[in-house]
């Protein structure tokens, strides 16, 4: 009996023993996971999880690690926070620059086909104008040629437009090498021609043919009149002449003592009368 009554009392001992025990692993386990939560963010699962480190010095290996930890200096508790935030961002300017590249690939695209067709109408206009130019400027210069020419074909909505004329008896030259008066004629070519190609209700002309001599003003109003029949032509002049063809001749005058004041006179219903 007393045998048994001993064995029982080391028994109560040794269970007092082992729960004091389990009560301590109990509290550095506690403490353990509270250090992986503060000091690596991690929890005990993840923590299991990881592989267990090879080698049987683990005392030495976890002071390695602490030497490193120390040399590593202080430690942001907030960088992986702050990675997942910066990983967010950069993801987000990532898709906003593939859709700005995407854009301007459309982009491209659709400046590619607008510049295609203004250089396919550019190239219409272009042939109907300087096909006008030589007839107009045939008729402003009986005799001679006037060509209008790209000096680069390839850039035909950047290349500079060359103007060639050459009146009867002269070398083919430049506007630049004209006379006052025949550089006013084949300007004025180059503008109906333009007229010519985009027709308009009315022509605004103020003191074109001021230069001209009575010979070259007489070849301006021949211009002028194969335009009357398909638009108004209202022409500002000091010229005689171009007074004498208009249909209706607008003026200003001013009384003596009086203001000035707008006058209008139609010449439609006159005749011109030959002397004799």
């Amino acid at each position: 009996y007393q045998a048994l009554t001993r064995q029982v009392s080391d028994a109560k001992e040794t269970r007092s023993a082992s729960s004091i025990e389990l009560a301590e692993i109990a509290v550095r386990r506690e403490a353990l996971a509270e250090a992986l939560r503060r000091d690596l963010d991690a929890g005990e699962d993840e923590a299991q999880a990881e592989p267990r480190p090879e080698g049987d010095d683990l005392a030495g290996m976890l002071a390695e690690r602490e030497a490193q930890l120390r040399r590593m200096g202080p430690i942001n508790p907030l960088a992986r926070e702050e990675y997942h935030e910066l990983e967010q961002r950069h993801a987000f300017l990532v898709a906003q620059l593939d859709d700005l590249e995407k854009s301007a690939r459309e982009l491209g695209k659709v400046i590619k086909a607008l510049d295609d067709e203004i250089s396919s109408q550019f190239a219409t206009a272009f042939e109907e104008i300087s096909a006008s130019f030589a007839e107009f400027f045939g008729v402003l210069f009986p005799g001679g040629r006037g060509r209008i020419a790209l000096t680069d074909r390839d850039q035909p909505l950047t290349s500079p437009v060359e103007i060639v004329a050459q009146p009867m008896g002269k070398k083919l030259t430049k506007m630049s090498l004209l006379s006052g008066g025949e550089r006013s004629l084949a300007s004025l070519a180059f503008l109906f021609a333009v007229f010519k190609s985009r027709p308009s209700p009315f022509y605004l002309l103020d003191e074109v043919e001021a230069a001209l001599d009575d010979s070259n003003l007489h070849r301006f109003l021949r211009l002028l009149a194969t335009f009357r029949n398909g638009a108004q032509l209202i022409v500002v002049t000091h010229q005689q002449q171009t007074m004498e063809v208009a249909d209706v001749l607008y003026g200003v005058t001013m009384e003596p003592g009086g203001s000035s004041r707008v006058v209008s006179k139609s010449l439609s219903h006159l005749e011109v009368l030959s002397p004799g």
